[in-house]
């Protein structure tokens, strides 16, 4: 019998999901197997513990990856921005949290910005120190620092296991060099070049078993997802993993991912994780102008999933369940974001939180029931 760390550190992904499905390979039959990977975004840890904030579940405190990671989770994934404001989603903040999640027995998932700060399917601004470079230069650059990322962690012995090529590039990376929509027209080839360059870079400088990844914001919209990657398919763009983000106060009712994720599996033949995913637990009283989430009335399915501890709760079963219904057992998993981002730490070392009813502690840092749903089975 493997140990659980061996299993979560050691062996590739495959293999897990191998001895997960009973060494099947495939769901067993009458059941559906649990996701591979249950998960969260922890990038804004050590920003959290610099103010104070302490965690807590089930009666005892401690790190938070800890506290996920015995709950269950079994992958942390980490944000890096190029040249960020110290102690903010830079590379040495990540390599410590890397450290801190291997200790934990997790693995890891790299979210490269390829920016000075967020990147997402709306801003995709490129680094300052890279805005003046060509096409064939910015490529080349792209090229050699997901490489450079790639082997720094490995240098302390915390190799990653997923890495993403950019952050919801729905309309390409790097703008406006790889922005997809511009100037009345698709620009879709130069975007593709830049993908490609990432994509040589993580091959030369992960592991054979890395598993590369490229993540779109189209959870619930399944006809913006394949028009998506019908065109990088077309462009000869080679990855492994289908990710999505999935907000249902944007993006719509679970069964809009689970028709989507359904279609998609079967159109490209690739496994499918949903990247990113929160839902409230709280609709604070007062002003809520400042939250992502003020209304109940912004959920699609307010009755179903009240926002309530138990509400959460619910949601993160029904999202597992729809996980584990994808056809050939193609859904690998879900990472919420940043559930302990809690009220106090802003965007950018001062700003707001629009997040912190949206976390899966409480505003005391009290684990929720919402963390159940990292359970293994």
């Amino acid at each position: 019998m493997l140990s659980r760390r061996q299993v979560l550190s050691g062996m590739s992904l495959c293999a897990v999901a191998l001895a997960t499905a009973g060494c099947t390979g495939a769901p067993p039959a009458g059941g559906a197997v649990t996701p591979l990977l249950r998960g969260a975004d922890l990038s804004f840890t050590l920003q959290e513990e610099a103010r104070g904030a302490t965690f807590g579940d089930r009666g005892r405190t401690g790190p938070v990856e800890h506290l996920l990671a015995d709950r269950g989770a079994n992958v942390v994934r980490l944000r890096v921005w190029v040249d960020a404001l110290a102690g903010h989603s830079d590379l040495g903040s990540a390599l410590v949290l890397a450290r801190r999640a291997r200790d934990a027995g997790m693995q890891l998932l790299l979210d490269l910005h390829y920016s000075d700060t967020w990147a997402d399917k709306a801003n995709q601004p490129t680094p300052a120190a890279w805005a003046a470079r060509d096409l064939a230069s910015l490529a080349e650059t792209v090229r050699a620092y997901t490489r450079e990322c790639l082997q720094a962690f490995a240098a302390q012995d915390t190799p990653v296991d997923l890495i993403q090529i950019g952050n919801e590039v729905t309309s390409g990376m790097l703008w406006p060099a790889g922005q997809v929509y511009r100037d009345g027209r698709e620009h879709w080839a130069d975007f593709v070049t830049l993908l490609q360059a990432g994509l040589r870079g993580a091959h030369e400088g992960g592991s054979a078993a890395l598993r590369t990844v490229i993540h779109i914001d189209r959870g619930g919209d399944n006809g913006g997802a394949r028009y998506f990657y019908d065109h990088i398919l077309n462009g000869d763009v080679d990855f492994d993993v289908l990710a999505l983000s999935y907000y249902p106060f944007w993006h719509g009712p679970l069964a809009a991912l689970q028709s989507n994720l359904d279609d998609l599996t079967a159109r490209y033949d690739k496994d499918v994780l949903v990247i990113e995913t929160s839902y409230p637990w709280i609709i604070p009283e007062g002003d809520t102008s400042g939250y992502f989430v003020g209304r109940t009335e912004q959920l699609p399915e307010p009755e179903r999933f009240p926002p309530s501890p138990a509400g959460q709760a619910a949601y993160f079963e029904a999202l597992r369940a729809v996980l584990q219904q994808v056809p050939r057992g193609r859904g690998l998993g879900y990472l919420a974001w940043e559930p302990a981002w809690l009220p106090g730490t802003g965007w950018n070392g001062g700003d707001s939180n629009p997040y912190g009813n949206l976390t899966m502690f409480d505003w005391h840092g009290v684990g929720l029931p919402s963390l159940d749903t990292f359970r293994q089975p």
